[in-house]
């Protein structure tokens, strides 16, 4: 009885052996893997910059990159760009076939920012905010210059590339950030951030520059009263219309396709004369007030203003 016992016990062990290999393997969880995804890593290659960033975010309308330093506690980027991009988007139009914005965030290096436009093959082709910040804790407030540099990097994306044409026909005029004042300034009320409005109005309302004259309050004496008086947005977004419609233009070769560029800067007559037309009114007394009657250089615009409306009589006002 024994023998067979140990026999029935080894053919019952050996059976369960055989069940178990025989067994239907276990079926793997699927992992989506999307296509169009932006890559996960980014090695820089533009001015001094020669970091690895890492995705830690993207969508529709946004992908956020960060250096190795940036602290993983950051989030607002991920709502904060998203919005103020799209906010971007609705009013001057779109920025190329890519709906999102690449905004890259260093910490402890690269102080300051700069721009890239999907036209242009520094930053392989993205619309792309860069910030830094010798600050080895940077971005963690998500107020004040975090979002003020942030937003003033997408300003320039809209000066250099709005309406499908590459350049910036008046920062010869406007310099770095006069434009930025007003823009950013939209964005805010844009967003509904009334409270970020209030606080850099009351930041660019006191500022002066040393162009076109000493003393000259660009935000004060020119932004803000065609903003208020000639209506707001669309007055904005009119300039670069107009610009995209009657400037002097060229065609510009970025290594993968050919785009419109303006061929040249605007003169002061000019950018008065433009702008008037985007504000719907004769702006020629408020520039008077605001800048004097004399360019940059020295030269008056006044005679530039008069052939301006004989070499561009479709901008009307």
């Amino acid at each position: 009885m024994k023998t067979i016992c140990y026999f029935i016990c080894a053919v019952g062990i050996i059976a369960m052996a055989c069940s178990k290999k025989a067994s239907a393997p276990v079926k793997q969880t699927a992992v989506n893997i999307d296509p169009g995804a932006p890559a996960a890593t980014w090695k820089e290659h533009w001015f001094e910059h020669n970091q690895t960033l890492n995705r830690i975010y993207y969508d529709t309308s946004v992908v956020v990159y960060y250096d190795a330093d940036v602290k993983a506690s950051v989030t607002w980027p991920k709502t904060y760009m998203a919005q103020a991009w799209n906010y971007t988007k609705k009013t001057y139009g779109s920025f190329g076939s890519d709906s999102r914005l690449y905004a890259v965030f260093h910490a402890a290096k690269y102080s300051g920012g700069h721009p890239s436009t999907y036209m242009d093959a520094s930053h392989d082709y993205h619309n792309v905010t860069d910030c830094g910040s010798s600050d080895p804790n940077a971005w963690t407030s998500g107020v004040g210059n975090d979002i003020d540099l942030s937003t003033h990097e997408i300003g320039h994306i809209v000066e250099g590339a709005s309406k499908g044409v590459h350049g910036s026909p008046a920062f010869a005029i406007w310099h770095d950030s006069k434009w930025m004042e007003i823009y950013q300034y939209d964005v805010y009320l844009g967003l509904g951030r009334d409270d970020d409005a209030v606080r850099w109005s009351n930041m660019k309302l006191s500022t002066t520059d040393d162009f076109p004259r000493a003393g000259t309050h660009w935000f004060r004496d020119w932004f803000y009263p065609i903003y208020t008086q000639h209506g707001k947005t669309k007055a904005l977004n009119n300039f670069f219309t107009l610009l995209a419609k009657y400037f002097p233009k060229q065609t510009f070769n970025n290594g993968k396709q050919n785009f419109p560029e303006y061929s040249r800067d605007l003169n002061m007559g000019e950018f008065i004369h433009f702008w008037s037309g985007a504000a719907g009114a004769d702006l020629k007394q408020l520039a008077l007030t605001a800048f004097g009657d004399k360019d940059e250089h020295g030269n008056s615009w006044i005679p530039q203003l008069e052939k301006a409306r004989t070499d561009f009589p479709g901008v009307t006002y």
